[in-house]
């Protein structure tokens, strides 16, 4: 995978050459090949909370930053020698002591039609997480989504393997349990949320950076896709239960994809929850060919680089955007979704939006200006809705980010605050037909 050519090659191409001689470079915080800095250990009501950047790392071959989750106690990397992961999915204390809120409700709710104005929520539970604190904390930030003019949260989190080859999928000790699932769509629920499951494949014991769930390679696929079927199943239940919208069948799995399990999964998952089964794709792979994933919905975790400078306008930002999009197809797109977008707010960021680890100079402009430009892509594309890059489950996000956390963070970014309140705020009718209010 290090060595995997760019599947489309032009001018806004992110220099391979040069890529791949600083790759080292960049890679100083990527798990398992570093040790990941955690800034402060704290005791909120005897409970052990650690504060750092988002799991997220660089991908072989692409721009791409990819989740890293993990279990709760770090454990040393396999085969890295003394590299530690430590990707706690932070960003700033967790809200353990505070009381439960009410929670407000969404101005306009979602119907079909409408275009999905909506947030990742990153979540890694903990089995120490009692039942009360994990609705007071979806209610925290179920208000902080309806601040922002929300109407669609998606919830994202983690799951296990024990290898590339491996053929066993499990639910680890940061997986939500199914019931604590429950309580969370059910309070966005109550808020007026349109909600999405989205279980991601976590990737401490795929070897990085050589390994990723991209490039998995189970001895029986066939084996694999059985096991995976037995552990989503609980989880679809829970989604129907629920009244979610959308489940995720699987999030940047690309030497998964075209494999016949598929079909016989998505019909499995149908019979059980019955909104709609969507897929994931990573953004090279969407421009460089055809998804085959047979879903109905797709979605694009989408870092586009774009080559400029941190001062260029906003029409140049959007013309970038439009020259990747443009590789797939011109015009409309009203079945496509962003499920990921978002970026640094810091110098230089724009030609990498997906550099999740480093820590240039702080530029909050950068960052409110790519999200004003891929929401204004979003509207002249006609496409579904976008999915910002995130909030962490157990963060304030009322709370400005801190000096050493992820530049990457938006919440507590006022710039970056209003621009998402202006685009989820417009009168976009949305890629069908908007319903009166």
């Amino acid at each position: 995978m290090r060595n995997r050519e760019p599947l489309v090659k032009n001018e806004n191409t992110h220099e391979n050459t040069h890529d791949e001689k600083n790759e080292k470079t960049r890679r100083s915080k990527v798990p398992l090949l570093a040790i990941l800095p955690v800034t402060v250990t704290s005791l909120v009501i005897g409970l052990p909370f650690v504060v750092g950047d988002h799991p997220l790392r660089w991908r072989p071959g692409s721009l791409k930053p990819v989740l890293v989750l993990r279990e709760s106690t770090p454990a040393p990397a396999k085969g890295r020698g003394d590299a530690t992961v430590l990707a706690d999915g932070g960003g700033g204390a967790t809200n353990e002591g505070k009381p439960a809120r009410a929670v407000p409700k969404v101005d306009r709710p979602w119907k079909a039609g409408m275009p999905e104005w909506g947030v990742q929520l990153f979540w890694e539970d903990k089995r120490e997480h009692s039942d009360a604190y994990v609705e007071k904390q979806a209610r925290e930030q179920a208000a902080y989504l309806v601040g922002l003019k929300a109407n669609s949260v998606a919830v994202s989190f983690p799951f296990y393997t024990e290898g590339r080859t491996s053929t066993k999928l499990t639910a680890g000790r940061n997986t939500p349990s199914p019931e604590h699932l429950d309580t969370v769509l059910r309070v966005f629920h109550e808020a007026g949320l349109r909600t999405t499951v989205r279980p991601t494949l976590d990737e401490a014991a795929l070897v990085p950076p050589e390994g990723w769930r991209g490039n998995i390679k189970p001895v029986d696929k066939d084996a694999w896709f059985a096991s995976y079927e037995a552990l989503l199943g609980p989880y679809l239940d829970a989604a129907q239960r629920q009244q979610a919208a959308t489940f995720v069948i699987g999030t940047e799995l690309n030497s998964m994809e075209g494999h016949p399990g598929w079909k016989a999964l998505i019909a499995a998952a149908e019979k059980r929850f019955k909104g709609e089964v969507s897929y994931d794709a990573n953004w090279d792979n969407y421009v460089g060919g055809h998804i085959a994933v047979p879903v109905k919905r797709l979605g694009v975790d989408a870092y586009f680089p774009v080559k400029v400078a941190d001062d260029a306008p906003v029409e140049q930002l959007v013309d970038g955007w439009n020259s990747w999009l443009d590789k797939k197809t011109k015009g409309a797109l009203p079945r496509i979704v962003l499920a990921e977008a978002g970026i640094s707010a810091m110098d230089g960021a724009y030609q990498a939006p997906g550099d999740f680890y480093t820590k240039r100079r702080l530029n909050p402009t950068v960052q409110a200006n790519w999200y004003k430009a891929v929401c204004q892509v979003v509207r002249e594309r006609k496409m579904v809705g976008v999915y910002w890059w995130s909030v962490y489950f157990d963060s304030d996000p009322t709370v400005a980010p801190k000096a050493e956390e992820s530049r990457f963070n938006f919440a507590g970014r006022p710039d970056t605050e209003r621009e998402i309140r202006s685009c989820f705020g417009s009168d976009y009718a949305g890629p069908g037909t908007d319903p009166a209010p």
